[in-house]
C-alpha cells in the first residue's frame, strides 16, 4: 500500500520560492521566529539605542549686528572672498520687537511668520530688521512662500517680493540679484543651496513629509534643468531643526521611509526616556498594561538632518561642500521657536539666501 507523500517538502519549496521574490524586493517574510513589526524588527539593534541626553548638542553661537537681530550664518560663506556676492542667513528668536510669546520682561521676539497671535506691523518691522542684518539694507526686497510641506518648486523674481499672496510651494529658486528667497520654520529642516559659478540660488522646507518627497534632490534637479547648475558647482547649508534628540515619530513615519531610501534604517534610533523622576522612582510610573503597551520605554527618534545630509550627496554635492549651523529648536527655546516644544502656540523663523545686488 503506498503512503501518501508528505507535504512538508513542497511547501518549504514554495516557503524559499517566496523569500528569494522578497529579498529581490528587499523585504523579509515574518516568521515566528521573527519579532513583528517595525519597531519590534529595530529593538533587535538595542545596543545602538541612546539616551535623549547623549543625542543633545550644545547650541550654535548667533552673530549679533548693530540693529540687534541675532542670527546664524556658515563662517566659511561669510568670510571667503570668492562668496561676497552671495547673501545669506538663518534667523533665531533674539533681535526682533513681537510680544506675542515672551515674557513681560523680555526685549521682544524676532517673529517673522504672520502668526494669529502676531500683529502684521511687528512682523514686518522684524522682517525688515531681519533683511538689514542679512544685506545691510532693511528695504531689499523678499520672496517668502506659503507652505503646505510638498515638493513644489518655484522659480522667484523682484515680482514676487511684491505679491500679496506668496506662491505655494516649499522650494525656491532663483538667479535675480538683489533678491531675498526664503522659507519659514519652526522646527523642520532649512536648507540653502548656492551655485558658484552661475550664482544661482536655492531654499528648501524639509520637513519629514517634504524629506520623504525628495524636495531637497528635487530642488537641486531644478536647479541644474533651469539654470544649468552642475553638482560640482553647489555648496549647502542645512539649518536648525528639530534634531534626533527631540523628534521622536511614530512607526508609520519609518514606513514611508523605508519606501523611499535603501538606508532609511540608519536615519532612526531608539531613545530612552531620560527624565531624572523616572530614573529615581520607576515604580511610580509601572502600569497595568500588557507588555508592548504602556507608554514607558525606547521611542523611535528620526535624524531629519542627516537625512538631507544624505539628499544633497545623492544629488551629487561633495560632502566637504555641505555645511551645518546645529542647533536644535526643541531643546534650545531661549534661540529659537519651536512648534513641538510650545504646542503650537510660536513664532516663525526664516532662512533666506540671495544674490547681492
Amino acid at each position: 500500500m503506498n503512503r501518501r507523500s508528505s507535504p512538508k517538502p513542497q511547501i518549504e519549496s514554495r516557503l524559499e520560492s517566496i523569500d528569494r521574490d522578497f529579498r529581490k524586493a528587499g523585504l523579509v517574510r515574518n516568521r515566528r521566529d521573527t519579532p513583528a513589526g517595525v519597531t519590534s524588527r529595530l529593538r533587535r539593534a538595542r545596543k545602538d539605542a541612546a539616551t535623549r541626553q547623549e543625542l543633545i548638542t550644545a547650541a550654535p553661537t548667533p552673530t549679533r549686528f548693530a540693529n540687534g537681530v541675532e542670527l546664524l550664518q556658515i563662517p566659511a560663506w561669510r568670510d571667503k572672498r570668492s562668496l561676497q556676492w552671495l547673501w545669506h542667513g538663518f534667523s533665531t528668536r533674539l533681535g526682533g520687537v513681537s510680544r506675542a510669546y515672551c515674557a513681560e520682561d523680555s526685549r521682544g521676539d524676532l517673529n517673522l511668520g504672520f502668526t494669529t497671535a502676531d500683529s502684521r506691523d511687528a512682523v514686518l518691522q522684524n522682517r525688515c530688521l531681519f533683511a538689514e542684518a542679512v544685506t545691510g539694507d532693511a528695504l531689499t526686497p523678499l520672496a517668502p512662500l506659503r507652505q503646505f510641506h510638498s515638493n513644489l518648486i518655484a522659480i522667484a523674481t523682484k515680482e514676487d517680493a511684491e505679491r500679496e499672496k506668496p506662491r505655494k510651494a516649499d522650494g525656491v529658486i532663483s538667479g535675480t540679484p538683489g533678491l531675498l528667497v526664503a522659507i519659514q520654520t519652526a522646527d523642520c529642516i532649512p536648507v540653502l543651496v548656492a551655485d558658484c559659478k552661475q550664482r544661482v540660488v536655492g531654499a528648501f522646507h524639509a520637513g519629514w513629509r517634504g524629506t520623504v518627497k525628495r524636495i531637497v534632490e528635487l530642488g537641486v534637479g531644478r536647479m541644474r534643468l533651469e539654470f544649468g547648475c552642475r553638482p560640482q558647482d553647489l555648496i549647502a547649508a542645512i539649518g536648525p531643526g528639530n534634531s534626533q534628540c527631540c523628534y521622536s515619530v511614530g512607526e508609520e513615519v519609518l514606513a514611508e521611509f523605508e519606501s523611499q531610501f535603501a538606508y532609511a534604517r540608519e536615519l532612526f534610533r531608539e531613545v530612552f526616556d531620560s527624565d531624572p523622576v523616572r530614573t529615581k522612582y520607576p515604580m511610580l510610573f509601572l502600569t497595568q498594561r500588557a507588555p508592548g503597551h504602556s507608554p514607558i520605554g525606547p521611542a523611535l527618534h528620526l535624524d531629519l538632518i542627516e537625512a538631507n545630509r544624505r539628499q544633497l550627496l545623492d544629488a551629487g554635492l561633495k560632502s566637504s561642500a555641505i555645511s551645518i549651523t546645529g542647533g536644535c529648536t526643541s531643546c534650545h527655546g531661549d534661540l529659537f521657536f519651536s512648534h513641538r516644544a510650545s504646542r503650537g502656540h510660536t513664532g516663525r523663523m526664516m532662512s533666506v539666501i540671495g544674490v547681492r545686488g
